[in-house]
């Protein structure tokens, strides 16, 4: 195999093990989220998804692009072996991480009432804000250590420090939320407010999770970034004749590089917020009460965003593992190895993101009244919004793979300009989808939608122009969309039936969903839309291959 192919398939690899790490991060996640439902209801999950949307903007603007900074310009370096120069790096990353989230962190907590209640009109999320405030400083650290590891070219510390953190995060979030919903109940009765209080309150115990989660997976990185150190310095000392650039010289590289990918992730994200402001502003206007409104930005957000977010995880992960790989390759100027690692990861994300998102559409309901049934009253709404949403896991998978490869190509401003022009075609059609044709929430996510389909189609026009690639169109898009639906058809089919005859639908969603996997591999495999070789840069590829021949199906 040739060191092209090597360099593609050890990121296909890496990307994977992220991938699958993110997967049962989300996966905890959303089983955590089903007794957290059921303490805070729709209403504390709303506060509770506004103190995250603030946060999450918060955490971009403080350290979100720090990891992807960090393993670009580590991948860099390490490309050329000098590692007392990725050193520094990593020196200035952690002042730089130490700086931005000390101040982000005091900003959110004394600023987080003018955000909560003058920005976004809900009040209550106040308390779950400032409890988040601390995490922004941990994260930023945490980010550091991890875009070093990425930077140099293994992913299993981020991989694991995500699986503890969301095994902490669900285990004191849960039991906080438990805890503080009652004091709240009681506060509430004295104030005169029970409701509102104690979803307040239990939202603020659910974030807490959140925070200790984030210490936990930084004390683990830290852990494993000592014994590390201990081989690299060594390896440091055999450097002979380095010339390493000053401290305020790569104190500035860092920023500049920081720069654009944090204005492009800002935009990119910040949507959650505008959409969220211009939501609840219009939706009062039109004489809906405060708290439908609260209900339906809380199904939004804790069902139908909590879902999509899963299979987009896959799409982040893929661009992690890939940006280092695809520095290095346009640091030594070979263009082919570039077009080559941007062909295997947009087919690797659309061969998952296809039937994700037919899946998601056809059993969205299930799905819901599975996870949800303390909440089952809503999950008709959850459903609906899945099923008009749900090819958005198709688009924002792929832009936010293709924002990766751009930042990986030395593109930094352009995914901040297709961002930026995204969000403002995004604000007048969500606006105009409310004012016209009164969709409320379901305006949102059809906005959303839009958003992620144009910075699809912008960041592709300048993957070609900036690297020669062009986009195949028949096995990455079309095979795939038609595997998907044929699977979609018989997993229902199979559902329906299943359903009908034992009337237990978590048994009937299991099975028809074990179905779903089988007829999308027979179908993707037998319309040629991967070929043998393909296959074989897949991890577990060969056994893959082995078990496909069998079958008949290559």
């Amino acid at each position: 195999m040739s060191k092209k192919n090597n360099g593609a398939s050890n990121a296909l690899v890496q990307g994977s093990i992220l991938a699958v790490a993110s997967i049962i991060s989300r996966i905890i996640g959303l089983i955590y989220r089903i007794p957290m439902q059921r303490i805070l209801g729709d209403i504390g999950i709303g506060y509770y998804s506004t103190a995250f949307e603030i946060y999450n903007v918060m955490l971009i603007i403080s350290s979100y692009s720090l990891p992807l900074a960090v393993s670009k310009m580590v991948s860099a370096q390490m490309a050329k072996k000098r590692r007392t120069a990725t050193y520094q790096i990593l020196k200035c990353a952690l002042l730089f991480a130490t700086i931005s989230g000390t101040t982000v962190a005091l900003i959110l907590f004394f600023g987080g009432n003018f955000f909560a209640t003058t920005l976004l009109n809900t009040p209550y999320s106040i308390f779950a804000l400032r409890v988040l405030a601390p995490g922004l400083l941990v994260v930023a650290v945490l980010g550091v250590i991890r875009g070093f590891f990425q930077g140099l070219g293994t992913m299993m510390p981020s991989a694991v420090s995500q699986i503890i953190e969301q095994i902490v995060n669900a285990i004191v979030s849960v039991w906080a939320a438990y805890v503080l919903y009652r004091t709240g109940t009681r506060i509430g009765a004295v104030l005169g407010d029970k409701e509102h209080y104690a979803a307040a309150y239990g939202a603020a115990g659910g974030t807490l999770g959140t925070v200790l989660g984030s210490v936990a997976a930084l004390l683990f990185v830290v852990f494993i970034f000592a014994i590390y150190m201990k081989v690299f310095k060594r390896q440091m000392k055999r450097e002979r004749n380095v010339r390493v650039s000053s401290f305020g010289y790569t104190m500035k590289i860092l920023v500049i590089t920081v720069i654009p990918v944090l204005l492009s992730t800002t935009i990119y994200n910040i949507s959650g917020i505008i959409d969220q402001g211009i939501f609840k502003q219009v939706a009062l206007l039109q004489g809906y009460t405060q708290n439908d409104i609260d209900v339906w930005w809380g199904v939004y957000t804790g069902k139908y965003k909590l879902l999509i977010n899963v299979p987009i995880s896959i799409a982040s992960a893929m661009a992690a593992s890939f940006v280092p790989v695809l520095t290095g390759a346009y640091h030594r100027d070979d263009m082919e190895a570039v077009r080559g690692q941007i062909n295997l990861s947009t087919r690797f994300i659309m061969v998952v993101a296809f039937p994700c998102a037919v899946g998601l559409a056809v059993f969205g309901l299930p799905i819901f009244n599975i996870l949800f049934s303390s909440t089952r009253a809503t999950n008709a709404e959850a459903s609906l919004m899945m099923y008009v949403g749900a090819v958005a896991v198709v688009f924002y998978s792929l832009s936010t793979l293709s924002n990766g490869l751009l930042q990986g190509i030395d593109r930094l401003k352009v995914p901040v300009i297709n961002a930026a022009i995204s969000i403002v075609a995004h604000v007048i059609v969500l606006i105009l989808l409310m004012l016209i044709f009164r969709l409320n929430i379901h305006a949102v996510v059809l906005a959303n939608t839009f958003f992620a389909l144009l910075m699809c189609f912008m960041n592709s026009m300048a993957l070609k122009k900036y690297s020669g690639f062009k986009q195949e169109i028949k096995k990455t898009f079309i095979i795939p969309a038609i595997s998907s639906l044929i699977m979609g058809v018989i997993s229902y089919i199979v559902y329906f039936i299943l359903y009908k005859a034992c009337h237990i639908e978590i048994i009937a969603f299991i099975l028809a969903a074990i179905i779903a996997v089988i007829s999308y591999a027979v179908a993707l495999l037998l319309l040629k839309g991967l070929t043998e070789d393909e296959l074989r840069h897949f991890p577990k590829g060969t056994l893959i291959i082995k078990v496909a021949k069998k079958c008949h199906l290559l």
